[in-house]
């Protein structure tokens, strides 16, 4: 009763084994085939795809997009074998509820790591459009500085006080981006007050000739000195020169100017009186006389001491004036170049290959 029982369980497992071995012999010739398919565009999917992406390279010269189409065709290759071996082997929903799985796990993904996604679109983007490249100053999402690294993820900028700014690729795709190296010659300009008894156009003549003369200012486009707007007690020149910002600081040139135009004007003498001050004088009265009279006994001899000071610090300024003369020309050379020097030595805080 024992053998018959034992018989009687393992007769359904014995016959569905059976039948398994009859469809596997069946299917086997399809599923070797499949197998076979599967390894052929494994392995060719990588010469195919850099074949397909040569003539991407000829429309584009950035290697991130040639490296994300090639990787595009690549998969494609390999799920097209795959689904050839699921269809060979008789799987063929299971082959559509694959496929159709990965495109709701891609959808899943996407959300999921939306903004890592968005980072990557980004560098596409940006590696397509090269609104600047390696060693360029720019000013973008409210960071000035010299690009060092651009990735997948983030853009590194070295600012000039020799610090790594890493921003994501989104922010700087739709942020406004200035480049100050596409165009070299940057402008600058500053105020000058001059009183009104002074002749205007001197005055304005005499600062264009220090900015004509001066080796750092470019002849185009011309400088200009144009009268701004008329103050309580000055009237506002403004000055607007050019110069070429990878020989030369724009810092530099417009402190060294200002000096030069301050010297001209106090030689010509021309006033450049400060804001108008309202002064109110309240009478004394007649008790107050006597402390008034014994207060200026005290301001007299205060006066004499600010005499000998005075005349002790008009010394010292001529001494210092016979000083300046015999100082060198001032160094007016733009510190960009060692900013990118510092940038190509200085460890990179972000990891990933350039892809600009």
């Amino acid at each position: 009763m024992t053998d018959e029982r034992a018989q009687s369980t393992l007769a359904p497992i014995l016959t569905d084994m059976s039948t398994l071995a009859d469809i596997l012999g069946a299917k086997l010739p399809f599923i070797l085939i499949g197998l076979t398919c599967f390894i052929v565009a494994f392995i060719l999917s990588g010469p195919i795809s850099r074949l397909l992406v040569k003539p991407v390279k000829h429309f584009n010269k950035s290697e991130l997009v040639a490296l994300v189409t090639k990787r595009l065709i690549s998969l494609l290759i390999v799920l097209l074998g795959a689904y050839v071996l699921l269809r060979l082997s008789g799987l063929t929903e299971f082959a559509i509820a694959v496929a159709s799985g990965t495109g709701l796990a891609g959808l899943i993904v996407g959300f999921a790591f939306k903004d890592i996604a968005e980072n990557f679109i980004s560098s596409l983007l940006l590696s397509v459009q090269k609104p600047f490249k390696i060693g360029d100053v720019v000013d973008v999402a409210s960071n000035t500085g010299v690009i060092s690294r651009v990735t997948s993820r983030a853009t590194t900028l070295v600012d000039f006080d020799g610090n790594h700014i890493q921003i994501p690729n989104a922010v700087i795709y739709k942020s406004i981006i200035k480049n100050y190296t596409a165009n070299p010659k940057m402008r600058s300009h500053f105020v000058i007050g001059i009183g009104y008894d002074a002749s205007a156009s001197g005055a304005q003549q005499l600062a264009l000739d220090i900015l004509l003369e001066h080796s750092a200012i470019l002849d185009k486009p011309k400088p200009q000195v144009l009268v701004d707007s008329l103050g309580s007690s000055t009237l506002n020149l403004k000055v607007y020169f050019w110069i070429d910002s990878d020989k030369n600081s724009i810092l530099k040139v417009r402190s060294v100017i200002q000096r030069s135009i301050l010297e001209a004007f106090e030689t010509a003498g021309i006033p450049m009186p400060d804001d108008a001050r309202e002064r109110i004088i309240k009478y004394a009265q007649d008790d107050d006389v006597a402390s008034l009279e014994s207060k200026s006994s005290h301001l007299s001899s205060k006066e004499k001491d600010a005499n000998s000071v005075s005349k002790t610090r008009t010394s010292g300024s001529q001494n210092l004036a016979s000083r300046e003369q015999h100082v060198k020309e001032d160094d007016l050379e733009s510190e960009v170049s060692e900013i990118k020097e510092q940038a190509q030595q200085s460890r990179s805080p972000e990891q990933g290959d350039n892809i600009l």
